[in-house]
């Protein structure tokens, strides 16, 4: 059989090493020895002896209830074997953080990461329930944590003296230790009128970066498992 499906970037190959890869730019793919976690319902494909465990509220910071901005859960995933995850056909990305790193990302935007970063889930400070309920996972440690955009990113450096406005459905994830608060950028009169469709802003302050989508975010049905 013959195919320009069967090019050699398609195929997948056993894997060298525990852990995270790029299986291209739509996909991750996973070398479980152990365990790792990853978004409830992303899973795509595996091979192996693999188990996969919804997460439930429990003891620990690993062991808690994490629930992202969209209402989707996490999975446990345990055993030996390569899973690959995917979501809608966003694109993938797979960042490295180490000892002192503090990332905090959308909770939508969340793919899958290795068990020995810790992570807590929180609503973003200032944003609230006005500002669409933003929930956000603040990661830190050592390891990959694998992330997903609609589109191709785009990386805004933060300074004291540059703020940056962000649409709160448009933000993927900002460096740890920026401060976040909501900016409203309509007067009530403009909104009385029908208003621009840009009412309210998430705003960062101090100095890292944000990381933002080319497009706002759409509704998403909630996974069914």
């Amino acid at each position: 059989m013959k195919s320009d499906i069967f090019a050699s970037e398609n195929m997948a190959q056993q894997a060298t090493a525990p852990g995270m890869t790029l299986q291209n730019s739509k996909s991750v793919k996973y070398a479980v020895n152990g365990e790792m976690y990853a978004r409830q319902g992303s899973m795509i494909a595996f091979r192996g002896n693999l188990q996969f465990e919804r997460k439930g509220q429990g003891v620990g910071g690993m062991f808690k209830r994490a629930v992202t901005g969209e209402g989707l859960p996490l999975m446990v995933v345990r055993g030996q074997g390569e899973a690959w995850f995917a979501q809608e056909a966003a694109n993938c990305f797979i960042i490295d953080l180490e000892q002192g790193d503090g990332l905090s990302v959308n909770g939508r935007n969340v793919l899958c990461f290795d068990a020995s970063l810790s992570y807590e889930i929180t609503m973003t400070k200032g944003v609230g329930i006005v500002g669409g309920g933003l929930f956000s996972s603040t990661f830190s440690g050592y390891g990959r944590l694998g992330v997903i955009c609609e589109g191709t990113p785009i990386v805004i450096p933060v300074s004291p003296q540059l703020p940056v406005f962000v649409d709160t459905d448009a933000v993927v994830g900002w460096s740890r230790g920026l401060h976040t608060s909501l900016n409203r950028s309509q007067s009530f009169g403009s909104m009385i009128r029908g208003g621009s469709g840009e009412a309210v802003q998430l705003r960062l302050d101090g100095e890292g970066f944000v990381i933002v989508r080319p497009s706002e975010a759409t509704p998403h049905k909630p996974t069914q498992n």
